[in-house]
């Protein structure tokens, strides 16, 4: 799924919230252990069980949120958790600037590769 030059942040964001009341209903409605087809999969693992599903979700989620949080970091260039906490490897700004132009780089030659 993305999103076309044509969609406002309006319809995407109404569009996310339909498919997390989709998403509540059928958790609140279904057991865990209810049968689903996941239609563009392999035949063998076509059928799954909600709970698969939910834990998949979560994972995915969880990955993504990893994705939004280095483009934040790219947006406001600090890191870590909470300012003044010491959670993060030592390093001032500038050997920050540094590693995260070394990741950069490394991800455009992987992308042109």
């Amino acid at each position: 799924m993305w999103a076309t030059v044509e969609e406002s942040r309006e319809q995407i964001v109404g569009l996310y919230q339909q498919a997390w009341e989709h998403s509540n209903t059928t958790i609140e409605t279904l057991g865990l252990d209810a049968i689903g087809h996941v239609p563009w999969w392999p035949d063998e693992r076509r059928e799954v069980t909600l709970h698969h599903v939910v834990v998949r979700v979560i994972a995915d989620t969880h990955r993504h949120a990893g994705h939004a949080d280095i483009v934040r970091e790219l947006i406001d260039g600090s890191v870590g958790w909470l300012k003044g906490k010491d959670n993060m490897p030592p390093g001032d700004e500038t050997w920050w600037e540094d590693y995260r132009r070394r990741l950069e780089r490394v991800a455009q030659e992987v992308g042109n590769g």
